[in-house]
């Protein structure tokens, strides 16, 4: 006899219910943009009634609000777990690598999904400020492994690490977008790619002051090597 099924309860059920209405809800935005999808056809979708729909979410604005919580979240919560369990640099390279090639293969519809939240928040002045918070949270995760990065190398950061942040995230996107235009000439982990030439580059930057200030330094004993200057 097969164990009896554990029952679920009210709070556990409903948390499964808004589950399984927000993966309806991706699954047709992906499919048929968010003002295309209808609130009846999310419902239907997640196989449940028009009133559990709005028993779970006071409109679909609420639902796109949560969606881009939700997505927010899994993705910085991934990112930050394979990061903290690397053992070096490289190797948290090599493991981001490994995402971003594994998201590659889901790129068409994790990408149309963001641009389809990212357009609906635009349109919505309700959910701008939702949609700004998500892309400074985004950003400040940047930040931080900047700021890691640079302290692992021994040199300050040469900028504000916020600034430097938010060209990584535009970046990202703007390459997500050709990767998918151009699959067979962009390789999947071409975000990773982008970000090591980059913080090399800043890496190199940071310390071109100090290697200056010792060439100043070398000149001014070799003009005066008596010191009588």
């Amino acid at each position: 006899m097969s164990p009896e099924r554990k029952r679920l309860t009210r709070e556990e059920s409903r948390q499964q219910t808004r589950e399984r209405l927000l993966t309806a809800a991706a699954e047709l935005f992906v499919e048929r943009g968010v003002n295309g999808t209808s609130v009846e056809q999310i419902a239907e979708r997640a196989g449940y009634t028009r009133g559990a729909f709005y028993g779970n979410f006071e409109d679909k604005n609420a639902l796109v609000a949560e969606l881009l919580q939700h997505r927010t979240r899994r993705e910085l919560e991934e990112v930050r777990a394979l990061t903290e369990g690397a053992a070096s640099f490289a190797d948290a390279l090599d493991r981001l690598r490994a995402w971003n090639r594994d998201r590659a293969r889901h790129l068409p519809e994790w990408l149309a999904l963001r641009m389809e939240l990212v357009l609906h928040a635009l349109r919505n002045e309700e959910l701008r400020p939702l949609l700004a918070e998500r892309e400074r949270l985004a950003r400040d995760a940047h930040a931080g492994g900047l700021e890691q990065a640079f302290a692992a190398r021994g040199v300050a950061s040469p900028a504000d690490p916020a600034f430097l942040a938010l060209i990584v995230h535009a970046l990202e996107d703007g390459l997500l977008i050709q990767r998918l235009l151009a699959p067979e000439g962009i390789q999947g982990d071409v975000v990773v790619d982008a970000f090591d030439l980059l913080l090399r580059s800043w890496t190199a930057l940071a310390r071109q002051p100090a290697q200056e200030d010792a060439g100043e330094a070398r000149s001014a004993v070799t003009e005066d090597p008596e010191g009588t200057a």
